[in-house]
């Protein structure tokens, strides 16, 4: 480890002794400022933001969309990944009805790579590299743009896109500047109010030095209704039916407190310092109450509905859930920029840090009854609503709902911890030749990544009670807020709480599971990634070619436990992995007439498989029902082509219309094995399991797809019309690829996550001080998780959101607002095609959140 960071080090020491050759002052550095704030001059209203997304998309040297801190302010939006929603090809996956994962042209995110002012993002949750970026409050955030072609200068970590989220920095503005915002909001689900805060300044202390940032806080409660179901089958009668039905009844605190800071200092007239910090946590507080029925065969039924006794088995249990998580992402990073004639230099040393700590979550607390005599308990369960399955006690219904025959099956307290830790240095030299009519710059540099990512836990088990009058449900019996069905009693947090620091020498620990469960998902990952690159760029003024390559060397030392649950022992084990990719890229711009832009755009990259999914642990349920890291993984290796045409008629008009191409080879999916299926069989690493969940290499893919965005600011249009704007983009994707079917051969299948359509729509007004907007972003359906066969893969159907606003200025420093978040309350469902037509998995309803507030700007 000491090797690693003196490495660091050292190249941080060569990369800044380019300090040493500065010469004398020149006019070019002035030219640069002054260029760089024309692209971040503060933009209020609509149409401003507008114009300002589309300059900064007309300057780039590749494809990309941007979308500036005004437009975080005018969208609906709760956080980063919210923020996107409305840029071409993006879509966002949601948890809680709350955005949280960005996918690029229907893509997985864990194929897209994020950054914080250059600096990528560690991941505070433990199995994946994707960042949930409703941890970063937009409020902290100058302007986010997503690149989807990359230069040999990048991090060739993406397949999706790079995500590049930019803070506040303190020559943004020329003036003094503070903004503050005050805000409410109302779910109706749950009848909540919801608080919201924060501050935006900029400092200008003096001409050659600054200081900018953001506070932000909020408050946010909701519900969600949800119904899951599983273990679908059909009997040699033909009735369909589902062995497990779950109702679950969600409440969720969602707690973000954020802040940012950034000192620029103009050292000279070459020499630009800066040190930025940003600082987000989120805390997650939730309850869940569930009633969970377990089914035997039907005793009669069709295809759309089944009727259960207890003559077969019906198992029903009660439960609460009660977990605090908290999550937090901080980095901080020092660097400049020197310009010295035709040389500039750029250095930066970085650190970044994310965890995620679940504190004592008592996950379950379980009350349990079997009704195993015939004609105790009769059920029925209706399917004909694919969303909405519909229970029926049809006799038994007193013992059903008597708390006190429900007794204590299991109380399970997790403690764990994710950690996520990334030091990074690097170094980049440019060289600027005048050709006469072009120019050429000739650029190279040296980046070195040392991370580190570790996942421990302290469960603790208890599967019985001693107390002297015992544990049933009567004793902690409470009420539902559920919306969807009558569940009965379910257990009361207050009451669970209070019982179990009342009496909690009465539960007895099951000391062997509490160590199973503990230590095998425990793991420890070192990853060190060396890189170097050599770029050039060639420039008139029209074209423009940017063209290289850059070398990757990826060092991965994992480290986990082979668990024996018979002898109840774990024994360490080790894997070393050692790879190095090289990886051209060319882009070409061309201006073939005076608002007319040509893009094209190819590059090799490599996405490296998640932490988790690669690192030797494991999960396994008392049903061994498991899930298994895999060290063999290969990484994605892709090649990307992308060309556009792009039609400026105006500043506040753009017409644009794409295509894009990628070969992935060794793509990697979660994969569900049986106990009775290859190559595994029921055992892998030692340990058996009756379903497996596997992350694995699939064999190539091919994605292909269309992007086409228009944007227009209609004011040539006569009287109070000239105020309208409108948006419209639509992505096509079609993506696919072979995984193995268990028989020795592949299938094909959809990418995960890959939206075949997706789209955005706005329409806009804003005049006088007035601004009103509507938004509409839809996903099409798309495949979630890969089963042991085509029949049990898990789909998510398509999602249509739609969201308003309604702003009025009152002065320059005062603006209301009012708007509506999913004013349709669109659900989250997900499916599997089979037995005999389509067949629930998972039903989520959130209802409608309204805003209200004001903005102070000064």
């Amino acid at each position: 480890m000491k090797l690693r960071y003196k490495t660091l080090l050292l190249t941080t020491a060569l990369a800044s002794a380019s300090l040493c050759f500065t010469a004398p002052a020149n006019a070019q550095v002035t030219e640069v400022d002054a260029d760089a704030r024309l692209d971040t001059v503060l933009v209020v209203g609509q149409r401003a933001m507008m114009e300002s997304a589309i300059a900064r998309q007309r300057a780039s040297d590749t494809i990309q969309s941007v979308v500036t801190r005004d437009a975080l302010g005018q969208f609906p939006d709760q956080n980063v990944a919210e923020s996107t929603r409305r840029l071409t090809g993006i879509n966002i996956l949601d948890d809680q009805g709350e955005g949280r994962f960005i996918s690029v042209r229907g893509l997985d995110p864990t194929l897209n790579a994020s950054s914080i002012n250059g600096v990528r993002l560690p991941s505070p949750e433990a199995d994946t590299r994707a960042v949930a970026l409703d941890v970063v409050a937009s409020e902290l955030v100058e302007s986010i743009e997503v690149k989807k072609t990359l230069t040999p200068d990048m991090d060739a970590d993406t397949i999706g896109a790079s995500i590049e989220i930019n803070t506040t920095k303190a020559f943004d503005r020329e003036d003094l500047f503070l903004s503050t915002k005050l805000e409410g909001s109302y779910n109706d689900l749950n009848g909540e109010y919801s608080p919201k805060a924060s501050v935006d300044f900029s400092v200008p202390i003096t001409d050659t030095f600054g200081i900018a940032g953001g506070l932000s806080f909020s408050n946010r409660k909701t519900s969600t209704d949800n119904i899951e179901m599983g273990g679908w089958n059909t009997t040699d009668d033909g009735v369909t039916y589902a062995e497990d039905l779950e109702y679950r009844d969600y409440d969720v605190e969602r707690e973000r407190l954020g802040g940012s800071l950034s000192f620029d200092w103009k050292a000279t007239d070459e020499t630009t310092l800066y040190a930025r910090a940003i600082y987000s946590r989120f805390d997650d507080t939730e309850k869940r109450q569930r009633l969970v029925f377990t089914f035997d065969e039907p005793v009669s039924g069709d295809a759309n509905s089944a009727t259960f006794d207890s003559g077969n088995e019906i198992r029903v249990r009660r439960g609460l859930k009660d977990r605090f998580e908290s999550q937090i992402i901080q980095s901080y990073q020092i660097g400049g920029d020197t310009i010295t004639g035709p040389w500039k230099f750029d250095y930066k040393l970085a650190y970044s840090e994310a965890q995620e700590h679940e504190y004592d979550t008592q996950d379950p607390t379980r009350f349990e009854k079997k009704f195993k005599d015939a004609g105790e308990l009769g059920v029925n369960v209706d399917y004909t609503n694919l969303e909405k399955p519909i229970f029926t006690i049809l006799n038994g219904a007193d013992a059903f709902n008597d708390p006190s025959t429900y007794k204590f099956k299991e109380l399970s307290i997790n403690d764990g911890m994710s950690k996520d830790k990334e030091w990074s240095a690097k170094g980049d030299i440019a060289r600027t030749f005048d050709l006469g009519n072009a120019d050429f710059e000739f650029k190279t540099g040296l980046k070195i990544r040392l991370r580190e990512k570790s996942f421990s836990a302290n469960n603790l088990i208890y599967d019985d009670f001693e107390g002297a009058d015992g544990y049933t449900l009567a004793d902690v019996a409470g009420k539902q807020s559920y919306g969807l069905a009558e569940l009965g009693v379910l257990p009361d947090l207050g009451k669970v709480r209070a019982f179990y620091a009342a009496n909690k020498q009465g539960f007895v620990l099951n000391e062997d599971d509490s160590f199973l469960d503990s230590i095998s998902g425990a793991y420890d990952v070192q990853e060190d990634i060396y890189a170097a690159y050599a770029q050039g760029k060639y420039s008139t003024d029209r074209l423009t070619v940017i063209g290289g390559f850059r070398v990757e060397q990826t060092k991965d030392d994992l480290a986990g436990n082979l668990v024996d649950e018979d002898a109840v022992t774990a024994t360490p084990l080790s894997f070393s992995n050692d790879y190095t990719n090289v990886l051209p890229s060319l882009n070409v711009k061309y201006e073939a007439m005076e608002n007319l832009v040509l893009r094209a755009g190819v590059f090799a990259s490599v996405v490296r498989p998640g932490i988790g999914q690669m690192a030797p642990h494991s999960t396994i349920n008392e049903d061994l029902e498991a899930s298994f890291g895999n060290p063999d993984l290969d990484p994605y290796k892709a090649w990307n082509g992308d060309l556009s045409i792009e039609y400026y008629p105006n500043p506040g008009t753009v017409l644009q219309a794409g295509v894009f191409y990628k070969d992935i080879k060794d793509f990697i999916v979660e994969q569900t094995f049986e106990d009775d299926v290859a190559p595994y069989n029921g055992v892998f690493q030692g340990i058996e399991f009756t379903e497996a969940t596997i992350a694995v290499n699939g064999d190539t893919a091919k994605v292909k797809g269309l992007e086409l965005n228009y944007q227009q600011a209609l004011d040539f249009l006569p009287g109070l019309l000239d105020g309208v704007l409108v948006g419209l983009n639509y992505t096509y994707t079609d993506a696919e690829g072979d995984v193995p079917d268990g028989d020795g051969g592949f299938r094909s299948i959809s990418l995960p996550a890959a939206a075949k359509n997706t789209y955005n729509a706005m329409l806009g007004y804003e005049k006088e001080g007035l601004s009103l907007r509507l938004t509409a972003a839809y996903r099409d359906e798309y495949l979630d998780e890969l089963g042991s066969e085509a029949g049990t893969d898990r789909f998510v159907k398509d999602h249509l959101q739609i969201d308003a606003s309604a702003k009025y200025r009152f002065t320059d420093r005062v603006q209301g607002f009012v708007e509506f978040v999913n004013m349709g309350d669109e659900p989250y469902t997900a499916f599997q095609k089979g037995p005999n037509g389509d067949r629930l998995l998972q039903y989520e309803t959130y209802s409608w959140t309204g805003k209200f507030g004001v903005r102070l700007t000064y």
